[in-house]
């Protein structure tokens, strides 16, 4: 049976990863923040991790709980968009912080803690970016401070895959999606974006020497950082 685990799982982008897995067949280990979050999580059948990416202590646990598994496929989705600006509008210390605590502290503190148990299975380590964090593609200065946490993260993920040894790690830009934090106004539906996703975290393993370390849009085209 084939393992997966995703790092914020109790909404939108994360529970349908842990929906389509889970249909697949697939053992499924899935992060949420509240109780209410997990109840939701257990009733797709995953197995529920109570997990606060932004707290040290809430992490201190994350291995043990999952010795002795290879996962072939990890996916750290956790994360929370700014307050929407337009233009170089000044940014709090307060609002800093909470965008890139869980954006980018949270993805540096989980990656040592999960790589290894990809690494076991050879499999994939994905990160929810956005192409709203590519450098090259920026046309706008729109909610600078969420584009910045989203360099930041691709960055990471660059960083992270000169460590795996067989992992294959990737950042994912999941489009825009209609979600709370996308909006009904969204381009795609959340069950087309995953799966996208998901096909694009299939194949990488077998085109690791190209895919380690890269950055892809949902539909497997590679994005400029």
């Amino acid at each position: 049976m084939k393992t997966a685990l995703i790092i914020g799982a109790s909404r939108g982008i994360g529970m349908e990863f842990v929906r389509q897995y889970r249909d697949d067949g697939w053992r499924v280990f899935a992060s949420a923040r509240s109780e209410d979050g997990l109840a939701a999580l257990r009733e797709l059948g995953a197995e529920g991790l109570k997990l606060d990416v932004t707290r040290v202590e809430s992490l201190s646990g994350l291995s043990w709980q999952l010795d002795g598994v290879e996962l072939d496929v990890a996916v750290y989705n956790a994360g929370v968009n700014s307050e929407r600006t337009t233009g170089l509008a000044p940014v709090t210390q307060p609002e800093f912080d909470r965008v890139f605590h869980t954006n980018v502290l949270g993805a540096m503190q989980v990656a040592p803690l999960v790589l290894p148990f990809v690494d076991a299975a050879g499999g994939t380590f994905g990160f929810l970016s956005s192409r709203m964090g590519s450098v090259a593609l920026m046309e706008s200065n729109g909610s600078w401070l969420y584009r910045a946490s989203k360099a930041a993260v691709n960055s990471v993920v660059k960083a992270v895959s000169l460590e795996a040894q067989r992992a294959t790690c990737v950042a994912l830009h999941p489009g825009w999606v209609r979600t709370d934090m996308g909006g009904e106004n969204a381009d795609i539906d959340v069950q087309t974006s995953v799966a996208g996703m998901r096909g694009v975290l299939a194949r990488a393993p077998a085109a690791r020497e190209t895919h380690n370390g890269g950055f892809y849009n949902y539909d497997g085209n590679a994005l400029p950082w």
